[in-house]
């Protein structure tokens, strides 16, 4: 886990291979809009065929929502990926949006024969 990128080089050796880069964005903060937004610059290009998303959360609260949701969609038809929505403080939801996290990480490493990261992706934009 990482709070912004880029990722500090000093332990760049010990680091392994990046396969899905999950980032969170709370709809109650513009900050962690704001960072992410920031954030995304540092990220490579060839990562948002299929290996990026944007999970939010706080969305069993849309009264204290302080992020426009036009904004968190754009960036996932700008950077052709996936959007998720979760509330965090609910159980089941929690354990749903971590089986579908760990789902996705699976198919970015390669993991689930005949179903690649970008067709994958290609898949979730498509749904939304």
């Amino acid at each position: 886990l990482a709070s912004s990128l880029p990722l500090p080089s000093e332990r760049d050796h010990l680091r392994p291979r990046i396969d899905l880069i999950a980032f969170m964005i709370d709809i109650k903060s513009k900050y962690s809009l704001k960072n992410v937004e920031a954030s995304l610059a540092h990220v490579d290009a060839s990562f948002f065929l299929g290996k990026v998303c944007f999970l939010v959360t706080g969305v069993g609260r849309m009264n204290c929502c302080n992020v426009e949701m036009n904004a968190i969609w754009k960036l996932g038809e700008v950077y052709c990926s996936p959007v998720l929505f979760c509330e965090l403080e609910l159980e089941g939801i929690r354990a749903t949006t971590a089986q579908r996290l760990v789902r996705m990480l699976q198919i970015c490493a390669g993991h689930i024969p005949g179903f690649s990261a970008l067709f994958f992706g290609s898949v979730m934009r498509s749904s939304a």
